[in-house]
């Protein structure tokens, strides 16, 4: 398979103060969010001066594949899409189509399965190239990469360095804490007909972590910023919730790794460095958060080795876990329950 340019797709986010209720607005419709809790969530971004700090993550990232496409052989123009603020998909396929472009292969900004995840984007995509219509390039998505070396590398190195900044280290008070986006129970339990659900998925990720960064220390997958209807129930137990219980065990050092994102974006700087914190110095935990991948060239690395196996039948698959991925989801994998929606 031959492609004629790279598409970044993600999520989006505000650009400014004005910006955020449309933004949430956009994000949330269709989905029964209560209105407090968007005035909620807006204060979030607010406290951040109204701008999403993914926006300029993406922007760094794509610079990093535009230096290192070429250098793994790929000499592909690249663009950026969202699917809920400006650069907007279809704006950016628009363009695609009046550069030429025939077929693109795209990267989305989750390693994981499920209707949010995965199947949603690819609705994104769909809808984009029907809305542009005649002419609209062929796009490919690129495979879930959560067990990829490339992902599990930066985050255990980040763990390993989190590790060091704790002022006690005694291992038998010491926990490894792995988050990632919470979603609907429904949602998860659609996304895995093929026995891959995608709490399958971070649980893997987590264990490879672990395995790397820290032998033998004890660790638990937790989950965070759940939003939606609250009578819906979602994964659990809540991270917050969490550090209670093990502050009720004794564990006196914790290590949260966001093993469910690939940058330090709000959810990340607002759940974690904010909440989370703050709810381990209630408890007296000694509290040290792991970074993300961000641009680590590991990271950027490995969006090349995915195009190369999709171009090249005889390049194999790196994988460090057992649960299968995909190139085209099988019938029935990460499709919406109940049409239940959220955030990632």
């Amino acid at each position: 398979m031959e492609y004629d340019a790279f598409l970044l797709v993600s999520f989006g986010g505000p650009e400014g103060p004005d910006d955020v209720m449309p933004f949430l607005e956009n994000v949330t419709r269709g989905r029964g969010v209560p209105p407090e809790r968007l005035t909620e969530v807006a204060e979030h971004y607010r406290h951040f001066g109204g701008v999403s700090p993914i926006n300029a993550q993406n922007r760094e990232l794509l610079a990093a594949l535009a230096e290192e496409l070429p250098r793994a052989g790929f000499n592909l123009p690249v663009y950026w899409g969202n699917r809920n603020w400006d650069p907007y998909l279809t704006k950016t396929v628009a363009q695609m189509r009046d550069d030429g472009i025939r077929r693109a292969i795209a990267f989305v900004t989750s390693g994981y399965g499920s209707y949010s995840a995965c199947g949603q984007y690819l609705e994104d995509i769909a809808r984009a190239r029907a809305e542009v219509g005649e002419g609209a390039p062929v796009i490919d998505k690129l495979r879930h990469f959560h067990d990829h070396p490339g992902f599990v590398e930066p985050h255990a190195d980040a763990v390993i360095a989190a590790l060091g900044t704790l002022p006690d280290r005694d291992p038998a008070r010491t926990r490894l804490v792995f988050t990632a986006h919470s979603i609907p129970n429904a949602m998860d339990a659609s996304s895995g007909p093929s026995g891959a659900r995608y709490s399958d998925q971070v649980r893997e990720t987590a264990g490879l972590v672990a395995g790397v960064a820290a032998p033998g220390l004890p660790w638990d997958l937790v989950w965070q910023s759940r939003s939606g209807p609250p009578q819906v129930p979602w994964l659990e137990p809540d991270v917050n919730d969490h550090l209670e219980a093990l502050a009720a065990d004794g564990v006196r050092n914790v290590v949260v790794s966001p093993v469910g994102f690939v940058s330090d974006h709000l959810e990340v700087l607002w759940d974690l460095d904010n909440e989370a914190a703050d709810t381990a110095r209630r408890l007296g935990l000694n509290f040290a958060r792991a970074a993300t991948p961000g641009t680590d060239p590991r990271f950027v690395s490995m969006v090349g080795e995915l195009i190369r196996e999709r171009t090249d039948p005889a390049t194999p698959r790196r994988a460090l876990g057992r649960i299968p991925t995909h190139d085209v989801c099988p019938p029935g994998h990460c499709e919406p329950a109940a049409r239940h929606r959220v955030a990632s």
